[in-house]
């Protein structure tokens, strides 16, 4: 399969995506914000189809919609925007506008499966640069502010008692989410991106308790998750997006019965 140029694409862009996704994966559980990333998504689907309707790159109206979500969740406070209230207005609003984008776009058949499901498969090389870009540039800003962002993320109180700037540090972590949340939607589409943020993540903190070996276990995950995912839908035809959620989770159920074995006879050793 990998005489075929898309292929290729796939598996690199997927690769580097997923990379992305198990590292910033593990902060999103640390400081309880995976359902930002949902909401995230939702608001990543109306930027494309904006962008769809202007005539721009869908991942430019990807990415215009996150950033300046994340600013006004920033701005209004993590706290406020989890009152069940201010979440469903937002989603609503948001997917409302997506559905009227398309609804004006001609042609716009296509165009709403790729961005709710994925279109892996249909990246380009340009695509893949693009990708390339924006991860080395997040990654890098995240390893940057890694000591501030691990200590606000498993101990604010202690984060707050020292003096970090918790507010630039939440607002600037938010921006990351966004753009790396646009960047997956175009793997696993707007409906499963928090699947691919989140679960990997979740699995890792029933493996390990080191953070670093978490965001490795997390990321290898991830890039499993995609390759399985790819090479299934290749043999089967099947949606990319099924087979990576479908892996993730079995891999998160598996974490969790170990995790459980684990306790259950750790007491029994000690006693012992």
């Amino acid at each position: 399969m990998f005489h075929y140029d898309f292929m290729q694409h796939a598996f690199i862009a997927g690769t580097i995506v997923a990379i992305m996704c198990g590292a910033i994966g593990v902060f999103v559980m640390a400081r309880g914000l995976s359902f930002i990333t949902h909401s995230f998504s939702h608001i990543g689907f109306s930027g494309a189809s904006f962008a769809i309707y202007v005539g721009w790159d869908p991942l430019e109206g990807l990415l215009l919609f996150t950033t300046v979500g994340a600013l006004s969740i920033g701005r209004m406070g993590v706290k406020f925007f989890r009152r069940e209230a201010s979440i469903s207005v937002m989603l609503s609003v948001f997917l409302g506008l997506g559905i009227l984008f398309l609804a004006l776009t001609p042609q716009s058949g296509s165009f709403t499966s790729t961005i709710l499901f994925g279109s892996v498969v249909g990246i380009s090389l340009k695509d893949v640069w693009v990708i390339v870009i924006l991860t080395a540039a997040l990654l890098c800003l995240l390893t940057l502010g890694y000591k501030m962002l691990k200590f606000d993320s498993f101990d604010p109180v202690g984060a707050e008692a020292a003096g970090l700037p918790i507010r630039f540090i939440s607002v600037a972590f938010l921006l990351l989410l966004s753009v790396g949340v646009a960047e997956a939607v175009q793997i696993v589409g707007a409906l499963l991106v928090f699947a691919l943020m989140t679960i990997p993540a979740s699995t890792a903190r029933h493996i390990t308790q080191s953070v670093f070996m978490m965001i490795v276990v997390s990321a290898v995950l991830a890039v499993l998750g995609v390759w399985v995912g790819l090479t299934l839908s290749y043999l089967t035809s099947a949606p990319v997006s099924f087979y990576i959620t479908a892996f993730e989770a079995l891999c998160y159920f598996l974490a969790l019965g170990w995790s459980a074995l684990k306790a259950k006879y750790q007491p029994m050793k000690m006693a012992a």
